[in-house]
């Protein structure tokens, strides 16, 4: 059903029913993904990321000109290649690895508490989109709702413009749910704890390296300046990393990777790095991407293969990759545990639930509505 105010297009819920079971939806947002891995998907795919205002903060109209003059002439056809490296059965690995992990979160939501709990993922770019995911939880009976962006540190570029896709969203919309978006998680002691197990996992199996290089994706400096918090919460998120792991600081340093542009980005380098610590006597290096919560295009193949063949090309001797955490059962318990925390209070959380006398009470509303004359 939907209507028009002041011009707009307002949608209320479809086969509202009154004595309904009230439901939590919760709304998984990640990144996003072409739909294939070709040139014209990644074409559509990039043209959708990089015209968001929040991701290139550049003047519309000379960003528009480079936008479609170059970059979307030359770039997806390089991307795609990429892509096709890592693309399987289940499509791409970000795509395959947020799915499997919203479906855990899904499953474990619902056997832990007696309320409607329903999770979706959405991405920001490509499909499933925001839009998708929030329409299906509206379906679902959506009266609360949690948005869970699955970014570590916090960006304007990456949880701001989920925010804003959200709220543009939810403007079409007759009855807008109980809203509350989760932010940065950098330094929660589980998720810290989390990304260093997953280091010593690795070291018990592999030994320990000369050095752990902690890359996060980059940002323009000019992000930093403008009072971004990205930088300080990558910076933390290392430094508290480094502490678990009880490494000392020769032990360990961060970068910053996927530099785009001639314009200067969050420094050290990561692509730098590579060729300069052979050149310092590092021979052996682990890298981790605390960043990334699910592995994707920018961790299994800008590090695990073009980083490696860097390094080594560079004189070193051993480069080794520790996967993002994925859909382990240290990222679905962090995971479990922040919904948890941050939908406290909302009844669909309530773990003692009389199941019998609820759904009394629905009765009693619905033939209570009926009698005031709904339909």
């Amino acid at each position: 059903m939907s209507s028009s105010l002041f011009g707009s297009t307002v949608h209320g819920q479809k086969n509202f029913q009154h004595g309904r079971k009230p439901s939590l939806g919760i709304l998984v947002v990640n990144l996003g993904t072409p739909d294939e891995p070709s040139t014209s998907a990644v074409r559509r795919y990039l043209a959708e990321f990089l015209s968001d205002s929040r991701v290139v903060e550049i003047p519309r109209l000379l960003w528009k000109v480079i936008l479609h003059g170059i970059i979307l002439r030359v770039r997806p056809a390089k991307s795609a290649k990429a892509y096709q490296r890592v693309w399987s059965e289940q499509g791409s690995p970000l795509m395959a690895g947020s799915r499997e992990l919203t479906d855990l979160i899904d499953q474990q939501m619902q056997q832990r508490f007696a309320g409607s709990v329903k999770a979706v993922l959405a991405m920001r770019y490509g499909n499933p989109s925001i839009q998708q995911g929030l329409d299906e939880l509206q379906s679902a009976g959506a009266e609360r709702l949690l948005v869970l962006p699955l970014y570590p540190q916090y960006s304007g570029a990456t949880t701001g413009t989920v925010a804003d896709a959200v709220f543009n969203n939810l403007k079409h919309w007759r009855w807008v749910p109980e809203l509350r978006l989760m932010g940065a998680y950098h330094d929660d002691p589980q998720y810290i704890q989390a990304v260093a197990q997953s280091v010593r996992s690795h070291w018990q199996q592999q030994g320990q390296a000369e050095k752990l290089v902690i890359s996060f994706h980059g940002m323009p400096k000019a992000t930093l300046i403008a009072g971004d918090p990205y930088f300080c919460h990558c910076h933390k998120t290392a430094r508290l990393l480094a502490t678990e792991l009880e490494l000392n600081p020769e032990q360990w340093e961060m970068a910053f990777q996927s530099r785009f542009g001639a314009a200067e980005w969050l420094k050290p380098y990561t692509a730098e790095r590579w060729v300069e610590l052979p050149k310092e006597g590092v021979n052996s290096i682990t890298v981790v991407c605390p960043g990334f919560s699910i592995d994707c295009l920018e961790t299994l193949d800008e590090i695990a293969v073009e980083g490696r063949d860097e390094f080594l090309a560079a004189g070193g001797e051993r480069f080794d990759y520790v996967p993002a955490l994925n859909a382990s059962p240290a990222q679905l318990d962090l995971m479990v545990d922040r919904i948890i925390r941050h939908a406290s209070g909302w009844p669909e959380l309530d773990s003692v639930h009389d199941e019998d006398g609820y759904q009394l009470k629905l009765k009693q509303s619905r033939e209570l509505a009926l009698a005031a004359g709904a339909n």
